[in-house]
């Protein structure tokens, strides 16, 4: 970045880049995203739903402000969780390729509350320590337009899936494969910098005073939209190669490392 360029707002990704795999947040990186907090906008900008966003926010501290949820589909106000922006799309071609292309797949979609409605249950944590889920059939999964539609198979793997994504054809919408076998389906040309254009008007901010980090296949364009995009150690080198720089893993508290820099 040019000298003396400082953040105006921050976008913090949540799983990978402000939690752990154990869920656990660092005392430092609280300390630091408060203390960040007090001087410009923290925007919480995950592939969660709301329900399991909101917890972290409060943890973490943070005034009144926006959250992105569901990939950039939805943008909330926080805390009252107000819906300011949401993109939906109709899944149910998707859902009758997913079973023809992968039959043993589980699949979700998100509630306007948050909830999910699945077709098992997923993995324990997979969808969010704090999420409610109900067990549905296909026909019961989507009956009207949906922000997401989750696909996981816990008996295949990364690379399964990202073929998994060629073979299904997915026209009109767009998706993110994830670290594990878990492809997320979007309203076309939705991603997290579709959100952020929403929470960012709402300050009446612009995207170069932007620093965002993160560090999955769904926050690419998050970060390259953002004037800094910084991503976090343990990123694939597919998101790596889309950041101006990298940072420490969430493990060695990267988010904290970029943030004192600043504040």
């Amino acid at each position: 970045m040019t000298q003396g360029w400082r953040p105006a707002a921050v976008a913090l990704d949540i799983d990978g880049t402000l939690i752990d795999h154990d869920e656990r947040v660092s005392p430092a990186v609280v300390d630091a995203v408060r203390r960040a907090a007090a001087q410009v906008p923290i925007i919480l900008c995950t592939g969660r739903s709301w329900q399991t966003t909101r917890p972290v926010a409060e943890l973490l501290g943070l005034p009144d402000g926006f959250v992105v949820c569901s990939n950039g589909a939805r943008t909330l106000k926080y805390p009252s969780g107000e819906v300011v922006d949401e993109r939906t799309f109709d899944p149910t071609t998707v859902i009758a390729s997913v079973r023809e292309h992968a039959p043993n797949a589980r699949m979700a979609v998100e509630e306007q509350d948050g909830s999910y409605l699945v077709t098992e249950p997923f993995p324990e944590g997979d969808l969010g320590a704090a999420a409610t889920v109900r067990v549905v059939t296909d026909a019961e999964l989507a009956p009207q337009p949906v922000t997401r539609l989750i696909i996981r198979d816990p008996e295949q793997s990364e690379s399964d899936f990202v073929q998994l994504a060629e073979r299904l054809g997915l026209h009109g919408v767009g998706y993110f494969v994830g670290w594990t076998a878990w492809l997320d389906i979007a309203p076309e040309g939705v991603d997290k910098s579709t959100g952020l254009k929403v929470a960012l008007a709402q300050y009446g901010l612009e995207a170069d005073g932007l620093l965002a980090l993160g560090d999955g296949r769904n926050d690419i364009e998050m970060l390259v939209y953002a004037g800094l995009g910084i991503a976090m150690g343990a990123a694939p080198d597919e998101v790596k190669a889309k950041a101006d720089e990298v940072t420490k893993s969430v493990t060695d508290d990267g988010v904290a490392a970029v943030l004192n820099r600043y504040f």
